[in-house]
Parts: C-alpha cells; sequence; structure tokens
C-alpha cells in the first residue's frame, strides 16, 4: 500500500493561533452556551476565527474532532486485537478490517503480529462475535487483548515536548444509559457541530436541551465515562511521525508497579496491562510518540532504564501504515435501541 505523504513538524510557536488551539484546548473544553466565545476570550480574537481555524485543521486532518473522548470500558465493551497477516495480502485484509463500523483504529506493525486494530461493541458477547467475523470475512484470525488495568490512556499531551496531562485512573465500571443518552452519544461521534452554540445543537438532534447535554457531560467527565472532551488531535499529520508500541513480559504480581511507574515517566502517551496469549506473553504496554524513529528508540531505552524494565523480554513494534483511525463509534444495546 502506498505510504502517505509525510507531515513537516508543526511548529511549536506558542504564539501562533493554530498551535495554540491545539495545543491549549484538548483538555478543559468550555462547557458553556457558547465555547467559541470563551476561547476567543482566551485567544485575543473573534469566536468567529476559532471556528474558522479549527474548520480548517479539520479540512487538513490535523484534528479529527473537537468532541468527547470516552474511557476504555465504560459504556461498552472494546479490546485491542491483532492479526498475523501475510504481506502480499495485507492491503487486501487492512481495508476489509477498516470497513468494520465496529473497528476505530487500525495500524500495520513491525512485527509477526502485523495488523492491529482496536474493536468495539455494546457488551462482550457482541465484541466477541464482531471479531469471529473479521475473522471470517479476511481468512485472517484475529486474537483479542483486552485490558486489564489501565495505568494512563490520554492522548492529550504537549506538542512542542511531548510532556502530557497526568489523569487519577478511576474504577471500571460500566454504567447504565438512557435512551436519551445513547441518542447524545450518537451525535457526539463526530463532534461538536461549527454553529454558534453546539451544545443546543446536540439537544435539539438528540432530544435533550442544552442545560441537560452539558450537564450530562460535566457528569461523564467527572465519574470517568469521558475520559477528556475538547481538540483531539492526529500526532502524525502534527509531525510526531514516529510512534511505537512498547511491550514487556513482567511477573504478573509485579507489572502493576512496573505499570504505575511506567505511567508516571513523561513521553508515555499510553500505558496499560492486557490480557496475554500463548503466542503473545507480553502483558504490559506503552505507547511512544517522536518525531523520528532514532527519538523513539532512545526514549524507550532511558524509560526502561530508569524504571527498571531492562532485563525482562520485550519487544518493540513500531507503527509504518495508518489505514484507519476514528473515534470508537459505540452503538445502543438492541434494548435500548429499539
Amino acid at each position: 500500500m502506498e505510504q502517505p505523504p509525510r507531515a513537516e513538524p508543526f511548529a511549536p510557536n506558542g504564539d501562533t493561533l493554530d498551535f495554540r488551539l491545539l495545543n491549549e484546548f484538548q483538555r478543559g473544553f468550555p462547557l458553556v452556551s457558547q465555547p467559541w466565545d470563551v476561547l476567543a476570550g482566551q485567544l485575543g480574537c473573534s469566536a468567529a476565527q476559532v471556528v474558522a481555524r479549527l474548520r480548517m485543521l479539520h479540512d487538513e486532518g490535523k484534528i479529527s474532532r473537537v468532541g468527547a473522548v470516552f474511557a476504555p470500558n465504560r459504556i461498552g465493551a472494546s479490546t485491542l486485537a491483532a492479526m498475523a497477516v501475510p504481506e502480499a495480502e495485507l492491503p487486501r485484509v487492512a481495508m476489509q478490517v477498516s470497513a468494520f463500523p465496529g473497528v476505530n483504529h487500525n495500524y500495520r506493525r513491525e512485527h509477526r503480529y502485523n495488523l492491529w486494530f482496536v474493536a468495539s461493541a455494546p457488551d462482550e458477547a457482541a465484541l466477541a462475535r464482531l471479531l469471529e467475523h473479521v475473522g471470517a470475512a479476511t481468512g485472517c484470525p484475529a486474537i483479542a487483548l483486552p485490558l486489564v488495568e489501565e495505568y494512563h490512556i490520554d492522548l492529550g499531551f504537549d506538542l512542542a515536548s511531548g510532556r502530557r496531562t497526568r489523569h487519577a485512573v478511576l474504577p471500571v465500571q460500566r454504567q447504565a444509559m438512557t435512551r436519551s443518552e445513547w441518542q447524545l452519544i450518537g451525535r457526539l461521534h463526530d463532534g461538536l457541530p461549527w454553529g454558534a452554540r453546539p451544545f443546543q445543537a446536540l439537544g435539539d438532534a438528540a432530544g435533550l436541551g442544552e442545560g441537560r447535554v452539558l450537564s450530562t457531560l460535566s457528569r461523564w467527565l467527572a465519574d470517568g465515562t469521558l475520559r477528556r472532551f475538547g481538540v483531539v488531535v492526529r500526532h502524525r499529520e502534527l509531525g510526531w511521525r514516529a510512534n511505537a508500541m512498547c511491550v514487556w513480559q513482567v511477573p504478573e504480581d509485579q507489572v502493576s508497579a512496573f505499570g504505575h511507574a511506567l505511567a508516571a515517566e513523561d513521553g508515555v502517551s499510553l500505558c496499560y496491562r492486557r490480557r496475554t496469549r500463548p503466542d503473545w506473553p507480553y502483558n504490559l504496554f506503552c505507547m511512544i510518540h517522536g518525531q523520528g524513529r532514532a527519538e523513539v528508540d532512545a526514549r524507550r531505552a532511558a524509560l526502561a532504564a530508569r524504571v527498571g524494565l531492562a532485563a525482562f523480554p520485550s519487544a518493540v513494534l513500531f507503527s509504518t501504515d495508518c489505514y484507519k483511525q476514528c473515534g470508537a463509534r459505540y452503538q445502543a444495546p438492541l434494548e435500548q435501541a429499539a
């Protein structure tokens, strides 16, 4: 498959409007009736300029949306999955996997397991069926590596330094949603509309009032249903072209301690424990992003030495192709959708 054009590093000039929009509002987006006015007041420009620049960044592929990032397994079931695909079949299989609505991320990585994707469904049974359908359609069975323990999951980080905002990890607790809340979730998939009162537009489309939308989003942020609400950037298009999934095989009674230590380090954008398989022994995962491969390699080596992971079996899986990248599209269970 043809490689996408390489992005130039996004200039980290804190005085430019675009950079401030991308860097300062990945979290803490104002949940108020007219949020663009609030951003404009902080940036010293007009609300029309804010919307115009964000729309341009969206059209250029630098952001996927302004909106909600749901925490994993709070309103549905999800898993990381992998396939070992013959190289000659990879373009076909990747396209077929990406065509499934329940797949939201799909990458090629350097490993025998070379196709990695995230799948989501209303519940675990539906998720298992989805993976079976993917395997049947492609002729390649997928291994599921569900989340066991989260240490840090949050792709909001400083675009100049790579440092990211730490957050408290709340216990996973599946939320029961009303029919109207599921309608709101459906409207949130593509992000905020660009009108002057975007939350009112969401409420009208979901059959809710503006106040109900704002209070629901605030509650979801407080109880951990939402990881964050704000600008969702595309790192590759902003110059962070190199990313590697780094994995270690750590004794089960030690993995939590190492996971928390690793998650506390700058340069780690994701960190979690996942279930192992007979042919996949690695239980500790982290993601490292950088502007080049050598930078990521060096950061990983330094982190492993500092945390004490250097002695454990490990693997580094660089991403080489991105076939699909979007927010998870959660669907209501059948009894709620009826």
